[in-house]
């Protein structure tokens, strides 16, 4: 038995040295500038790093599901197929276009009663299916790090957890960095600057995506 290789359960082992690179790939793809992190910067700033928590999980916890799923076998109806692609990424722009008039468009000074929040767990878990980076990072995944056993559950499950533990790595610093700048805010003009800034940054994004 290679003792460089991990056991995937089931009929072939996943190479260490793949796992780390796909570890690696994961968190440099969760840690960079993108609709996520400008999401998660926006509701740190508006609710704080505890109450963003849950967004932060939905972002880890959609993109695990999202790799999952496509090593299983989606992969072959969604990425094998540039309409269904050019369809998704589209309904991401518009989506992401709405949401960033929602952020700055947010109201201040009240109390957190989901009006503030852009984002929670399960919108940004199912958020990950039209995000047009998502697609991107997950296509760039399968094409460069599954190997043959490609369609191994025990394989989807495996690349999925470490997506999980390095996008929850990777992403924190974003929802830090906005709960963080939320204590400089001290009035309505400061918060207000604040929602216009991230709700203009998250439409800049689709710039990258078309």
């Amino acid at each position: 038995m290679d003792p460089h290789a991990f056991p995937d359960l089931g009929d072939h082992a996943i190479e260490a040295d793949r796992l780390w690179a796909f570890a690696a790939f994961a968190f440099v793809a969760s840690a960079t500038p993108g609709p996520n992190n400008v999401i998660l910067t926006a509701t740190g700033g508006a609710v704080g790093l505890l109450r963003g928590l849950p967004a932060l999980f939905g972002v880890a916890i959609g993109f695990a599901l999202m790799i999952f799923s496509i090593t299983a076998g989606l992969g072959g109806i969604v990425l094998d197929h540039p309409q269904v692609l050019a369809v998704l990424r589209w309904v991401g722009i518009a989506i992401i276009l709405r949401l960033s008039w929602h952020i700055a468009a947010a109201p201040v000074g009240v109390a957190d009663d989901g009006r503030r929040r852009p984002a929670g767990f399960r919108r940004m878990v199912v958020f990950q299916w039209v995000n047009p980076k998502a697609w991107m990072i997950t296509a760039s995944a399968i094409a460069d790090y599954l190997g043959s056993e490609s369609g191994s559950r025990a394989q989807g499950l495996t690349f999925a957890l470490i997506f999980v533990v390095a996008a929850l790595i990777g992403s924190l610093p974003w929802l830090v960095l906005g709960a963080t700048a939320a204590r400089f805010m001290t009035n309505a003009t400061a918060q207000r600057a604040f929602n216009v800034a991230m709700g203009t940054l998250l439409a800049g994004s689709v710039l990258l995506l078309v």
